[in-house]
């Protein structure tokens, strides 16, 4: 089990404080401590605790406020925070009371050795069971938004955040540009030597885009059978252009084999992008694909292995 669990310990009474941090830490665990609720909310603003132990009754603010602020508060925090109410109160009602303020268990003191650290080992497990719902729920949330054959975004990624990218550019005065490029001769190349060929193909062109560009700031997608758009923040089109032409000659090396097979790759460019003079009416993700799509087909139509770019 994943050790790295430090603790909050949020209790007022110094000799409790004393002892329970003893056994804690005996035990292997990190503890750190405060005497009441508002210090714990301020220390949970600089330093995540995924578990915390909290007396009910405190000055300033007791356990019960320190957990439904918490509660409250939960999209502030990078995890789940497990707490453990101490309390004297132990009739049916102010247990339930700490649990529909949100408390996970409660131990009465005072406190036992063993159940404390049993109780502690209780709520690791179940942090460990959250670590592994968000990731499996990150995986499946990648593979929705991602192409399986090149790992790049979907169309459906492509559709859901280009008007975002839109909209930021808009608001910020900033250049956007996007560069629609799709490989010669695919359909070619899969009629002669087969579909294993082309998928080859699609791979090694998408590989060599993503080498490309910048990490992090742009990013590319799959548009289409052999089409990709490749979305360029806070790039002009002098800037596109450049890219596009470093692409087009990094392409132009490279050789894909299969067997004695070899096949050389080029592809044809379309580049549309606004600036902050664009007049509003004409941006949006239609008219910026749109007028891509009209230049790439112009390379195409010219022979291919070439750049068309303009304006909105």
């Amino acid at each position: 089990m994943d050790q790295n669990y430090p603790i909050l310990l949020v209790e007022d009474n110094h000799l409790t404080q004393y002892v329970l941090t003893n056994s804690l830490r005996k035990a292997g665990n990190e503890v750190v401590c405060v005497e009441n609720g508002k210090k714990a909310l301020e220390l949970m603003n600089s330093q995540f605790f995924p578990i915390i132990i909290a007396d009910w009754i405190m000055s300033d603010m007791n356990g019960l406020e320190l957990c439904k602020s918490i509660r409250q508060n939960s999209n502030n925090y990078p995890g789940y925070v497990y707490i453990i109410f101490l309390t004297i109160k132990d009739t049916k009602v102010d247990i339930i009371s700490g649990l529909e303020a949100g408390a996970d268990d409660y131990l009465t003191k005072p406190v036992n050795n063993g159940e404390l650290i049993a109780r502690i080992n209780s709520g690791k497990r179940i942090l460990e069971l959250e670590k592994s719902l968000k990731r499996a729920n990150e995986e499946l949330r990648i593979l929705t938004i991602t192409d399986p054959l090149t790992g790049c975004y979907n169309y459906r990624h492509l559709m859901a955040s280009l008007p975002n990218e839109i909209k930021r550019a808009r608001r910020y005065n900033r250049h956007l540009s996007i560069v629609l490029c799709e490989i010669d001769h695919l359909k070619k190349v899969k009629d002669n030597y087969g579909h294993v060929m082309g998928d080859l193909l699609l791979k090694e062109f998408s590989a060599c885009i993503r080498e490309s560009i910048r990490a992090d700031v742009d990013w590319v997608a799959r548009y289409g059978g052999g089409e990709f758009i490749i979305i360029l923040p806070e790039t002009d089109m002098n800037g596109a252009i450049h890219l596009s032409e470093r692409l087009r000659g990094d392409l132009r090396k490279k050789e894909i084999k299969i067997g004695e097979i070899k096949i050389d790759i080029s592809a044809s460019f379309g580049i549309s992008g606004l600036d902050p003079d664009t007049p509003e009416e004409k941006v949006s993700l239609k008219t910026m694909i749109e007028l891509a799509d009209k230049y790439l087909y112009q390379a195409k139509q010219d022979g291919g292995n070439m750049i068309k770019a303009g304006a909105l």
